[in-house]
C-alpha cells in the first residue's frame, strides 16, 4: 500500500493505493484499469506527525504566507492555522484536533518542504 495526495479540481485528496507488485495486491485486469483505490477529502487539513505529539506538518512544499493563530491559543478541529503558498496557489492548513498552540515553527515568508513540521498543539 502506498499513500499519496492528488488534487482533482481544485479539491485535494489523501489515498490509499495497492501496488501490483506488492504481495498482498489484487491483481490489475487490464491496462486501463486501475488498482483499488481509497480515497478521503483532505480539505487541505495537515495530519499530526510522528514528528511528536501535536506536531501539525506541512502536506507539500511551499511558502508560508499566513499564520492565523498565536502561541497560547485555543484551537477548534477544523480551524484554519496557517496559509501555505505553492505555484500560485493557497494552501489552507487546518488544526487536526482541537487543543492549545505549543508551538510555532515558522514564520511567514518561510520556505517549508512537504512533512516539515509547522506548528504544535497541546
Amino acid at each position: 500500500m502506498k499513500r499519496l495526495r492528488i488534487t482533482v479540481e481544485g479539491k485535494t485528496y489523501e489515498v490509499t493505493v495497492e501496488l501490483p507488485n506488492e504481495a498482498s495486491a489484487a491483481p490489475v485486469a487490464s491496462a486501463g484499469v486501475s488498482a483499488p483505490v481509497s480515497a478521503s477529502p483532505v480539505a487541505a487539513s495537515a495530519s499530526l506527525s510522528a514528528a511528536g505529539p501535536g506536531v501539525v506538518v506541512s502536506p507539500l512544499g511551499g511558502n508560508v504566507v499566513g499564520i492565523g493563530v498565536k502561541v497560547g491559543q485555543e484551537v477548534k478541529e477544523g480551524e484554519q492555522l496557517a496559509v501555505l503558498e505553492a505555484m500560485k496557489m493557497n494552501t489552507y492548513i487546518n488544526a487536526p484536533k482541537a487543543g492549545k498552540i505549543a508551538e510555532i515553527l515558522v514564520t511567514v515568508g518561510t520556505a517549508v518542504q512537504e512533512g516539515q513540521p509547522l506548528i504544535r498543539i497541546e
